[in-house]
């Protein structure tokens, strides 16, 4: 049997507050949310003047991420070059802004990130995932 590494609530806290140090210093309303490597919610933030739905979106892009084990915007990429199946594929945001997080080797979770322009989202997802990975 293998054994794995698996995120605690230090290390989404640490990625919390990370993801929101770099909104924060750029000024961006965001909703931040982490997920573990099954997509379950771990910890959610949304900042003030984020809109309420950019909290499901953020959670979505987690949630691709860290169950496809890749940034959520790879697929928008793929949908955008005509490989339009993916559309149909059982991910739940297929945008920019969610950010696997890796853990010797094993996605552990994701970072996921809403509020702002794709890469700027991508950018505090990022900055969120490497606090830990």
């Amino acid at each position: 049997m293998q054994t794995k590494p698996f995120l605690t609530i230090a290390e989404t806290t640490r990625m919390l507050d990370a993801a929101r140090a770099e909104a924060e210093k750029n000024k961006w309303p965001v909703a931040i949310a982490v997920v573990d490597d099954g997509g379950h919610l771990l910890g959610l933030l949304r900042l003030d003047g984020c809109a309420p739905i950019s909290s499901e979106t953020a959670t979505g892009k987690a949630r691709t991420s860290a169950v496809g084990r890749r940034e959520s915007r790879l697929y928008e990429e793929m949908i955008n070059n005509g490989r339009t199946a993916f559309l149909s594929a059982p991910m739940v945001a297929t945008l920019e802004g969610g950010v696997p997080v890796i853990v010797d080797g094993h996605v552990v979770g994701a970072v996921g990130v809403s509020g702002v322009k794709p890469g700027e989202d991508a950018q505090v997802a990022r900055a969120g995932a490497q606090a830990v990975g």
